[in-house]
This record gives structure tokens, sequence and C-alpha cells, in this order.
């Protein structure tokens, strides 16, 4: 049962705010956003993604900078308020074509709209798009795609063969010019990577965990035929795989587990590895699975810091990237946790640098290092040297790191998962067989140790 529910900009302006049951005070959205912002508890750096104040507890989700929050006084089921806040920007997504702080303000009709038809006094009744088609009527005033964040869809894929088409970020219910729709489908293979290094280089736990996700804007409710990797297997029944698999695609997938979308069918799964369904309107995930076997990592990180003299250390790093130098890597952040008796930090790029930034947050003690691109097959080092208030008292190894990762990689995929061919079953000349699946690597965690 939810009380209320809140969207909140990066400078915690109240953009959406909706009190479905009037038991929880009219200043709740300045009250978290206050608390999330100068958080100082349980020498957490950041506010957990729920806690409680003067006896109500606070939701959030982060999607696309905006802070998607929900609160109630009762004790509610955290993984289910989680799933509603994703659930609930997916679908106003669907409805918008692009989720951000200006098609909110523009669209703040439809929003309440859609709010007031997936909650009633608290209790959810739908998150399904298509369902919602029958009851909500308000047209969206689309944005210009051409006015995305420079972190939106066109940016990740920028520099790649397959750029995603203005379909992906328009509206499932609105028109081409002419009253007509383009009829598209776009499939993503989106993957988050869970990797540790020893000290020494060595991965010490590796995990992935991806997701096959699909947006439809075809009309009729066809069915539609997906095939997979005829050599998948799920489950780790045929024993563990010795050494990495190669990036080229070869040897057999193998799958930890697997879940399907309602809407998918398993009849020829276990013969052939084809899905077949009929897709709803808007975005949702064909598949998520989670694999755990060993695969080589698409960067090695090489940390080392030693001391310079009473007072003062310099630390060493390198970041390789281990694919091919066809692919590129976008928004690459490393960081660093440096001795809390550091008080200077200066920095030194490799000669001709370009694209790249460093920064030292005193407030936490951290080393940060932006890299707008990296190529594949090249690498990138930094030294920084660091000054001390006072001399070290203990192994300044153990006190420092460990080092920590992001990087989205577009058109790559570690699990080498593939979708071998889409058939739409109904027979029309304005189906769009082109750019219908493209790769996502992100990092999820990926940590060396020093």
């Amino acid at each position: 049962m939810i009380s209320q529910f809140f969207v909140l900009s990066q400078r915690g302006d109240n953009i959406v705010f909706r009190d479905y049951r009037g038991e929880v005070p009219k200043g709740s959205a300045e009250i978290f956003f206050r608390k999330v912002k100068f958080w100082e508890d349980g020498g957490l750096e950041e506010a957990p993604p729920v806690f409680n104040v003067d006896g109500v507890n606070y939701f959030h989700v982060k999607v696309v900078g905006l802070l998607f929050v929900a609160t109630t006084r009762v004790n509610i089921s955290p993984s289910f308020v989680f799933e509603l806040l994703q659930r609930i920007a997916r679908v106003i997504k669907d409805y918008l074509g692009i989720l951000n702080e200006d098609s909110l303000r523009k669209n703040f009709v439809l929003v309440y709209e859609l709010l007031d038809e997936v909650i009633d006094f608290g209790y959810v009744q739908t998150t399904s798009t298509e369902l919602l088609k029958s009851y909500v009527f308000n047209e969206p005033l689309v944005i210009d795609a051409a006015r995305l964040s420079p972190l939106g869809p066109a940016a990740i894929f920028s520099g790649t063969k397959r750029m995603p088409g203005i379909a992906v970020t328009k509206s499932v219910v609105a028109t081409e010019p002419g009253g007509r729709r383009r009829e598209e489908i776009f499939v993503d293979i989106i993957e988050k990577i869970s990797l540790t290094f020893s000290s020494s280089g060595y991965i010490l736990t590796s995990e992935i965990d991806g997701t096959i996700q699909m947006k439809s804007y075809l009309t009729g409710n066809p069915e539609i035929r997906l095939a997979l990797n005829e050599d998948l297997s799920i489950g780790r029944s045929q024993g563990p795989v010795s050494g990495y698999r190669s990036s080229s695609g070869s040897g057999a997938v193998i799958l930890d587990d697997c879940n399907f979308h309602e809407s998918v069918r398993l009849d020829s799964f276990d013969t052939n590895r084809t899905l077949s369904l009929i897709p709803p309107d808007g975005e949702f995930p064909v598949m998520n699975y989670r694999m755990t076997q060993a695969f080589k990592p698409p960067f090695r990180i090489n940390a080392l810091i030693e001391e310079t003299g009473s007072l003062k250390a310099e630390v060493f790093l390198k970041v390789s990237a281990e694919f091919a130098s066809s692919i590129t890597a976008n928004t690459i952040k490393v960081q660093m946790p440096l001795p809390k008796y550091t008080t200077r930090v200066s920095f030194e790029l490799e000669p001709g640098a370009t694209g790249q930034t460093t920064d030292f947050k005193e407030t936490n003690k951290r080393l940060e290092w932006s890299l707008k691109k990296i190529t594949g097959g090249s690498e990138h080092t930094l030294r920084a040297k660091l000054t001390f208030s006072q001399e070290s008292h203990g192994n300044i190894t153990k006190e420092s790191g460990p080092v920590s990762m992001t990087f989205t990689i577009p058109m790559y995929n570690v699990s080498q998962l593939q979708v071998k061919y889409l058939q739409i079953g109904k027979k029309s000349g304005t189906h769009d067989p082109y750019r219908w699946v493209r790769y996502v690597t992100q990092a999820n965690s990926y940590v060396a140790r020093i």
C-alpha cells in the first residue's frame, strides 16, 4: 500500500507529486531530498534505497538522473516497491517516448492520468502499457530526439555501425505524420558484469546479469519468433568450462539460470532454442539470465601505491582494453579510495591524453579518473602524487583501494549470447527488419584489489 508517489530532479525540484491516502505530511518530498543529499548515518557515503524518517518509510530508485520515490507508513516489501517504481518509470517512458525532466513537465496531464490508473487509493491496479491504452486518452507532446542528453541512447551508440532508430525514443501511442505508424521492433541484449581482481591480477569472482529487452511498435499483435544460440545450455550440470571462451563466440554458452516474460511460449525452446511470443506494447524484458561461467574481462586494471617520502606517496594506475579495436567503450570512470590523511593530490596524465579528466574528492578522500572513450586494444595510464598530513603508521596498501571502474561498451557482449534471427508472423511490407538488435555491456561491480 503506497501513501505517496513523487518524482524529483537532481536539484530536488518536485516534478510530479501524487498523494493517494493523505496519511503522510505534505512536506515529505523536501524531507526526503534533504535526507538523501546530506546523508550522515551508518558511515555510508550515500543514502540507502530505503530508510525511515519519523515513522515514514521512503523508497527510491534513480532512473536517468531522476529520483522516483514512494512513501508509506506500513511495513511493505521493499522488493515490491522497487519493482513498482521501475515499472512506473517504464510505463511513463512508453507513453512519452523520452523520459527526462523536460518531457515530464510538458506532459504532466498525461503523467497524472497514468498515475491515477496505475495506483488507486494506494493499491496497484496495473502496470501494463497495453491495458492502460483502454483507460488513458491524453496524447503525448513528443520531445525532439535530437535534444536528448549526451548520455542518452544516441550518444552511447555514436561511432558504431548500428545506430538506434528514432523509433526507440518515440511514444508507443504516437502516430507518424499522416496518421500512419511506422512498424518497427527493437531488441537489446544488455549485460551488467560483476568482476573482482586480486592484487596480482587473477580473477576472484565473475558474474553476468543479462536481459533481452524488446520494444515493439507493431500493430495487430503479430507473433514473434526469436532464435538464440543453438549451443545454449541452462544450468551447470555439464561441469565447469576451463579457460576463457573465445570472443568470436565459439564454445557453448552456459547460463546458470534464467526466467522469461509471461508472454513467452517455450514450446520449441528445448529443441531449437527458439522463443515464441506476442509482444505487448512498449518496452519489456523477454528474458533475464545469470551466468558465472569464466569469461574474458573487457578491461584489465593494474594499480600500485608506494611511499616516496615521510609524507608522500605515488599511485600508478593502468587500464588495458582487451576487446577488438573496432569496438569503443564510453563514459569510463575509475575511482580509488585514498588514505584518510591525504591532503593533496597532483595528477600526471600520459603524453597526448585527450578526453580525460582527474579529480580528488577531499570530503571522502577519493581519486577519480574519467575517460570519454577507450578504443579496444589500447592502454591508458595515470600517475598521482599524494601528500599526507601525517606519517603512515601502518600498511599504506591496506589503507587504500580497492579500485572500482564503471563503463559502457555498445555492440559488445561478454557472454556471447546472440539473437540469431527474428521472424515476424504477420506478412507486411511496412515492417523494418534492420537495426533490430543491439548489444550493450555495462559494469555492475568491476573491482581490483591493490
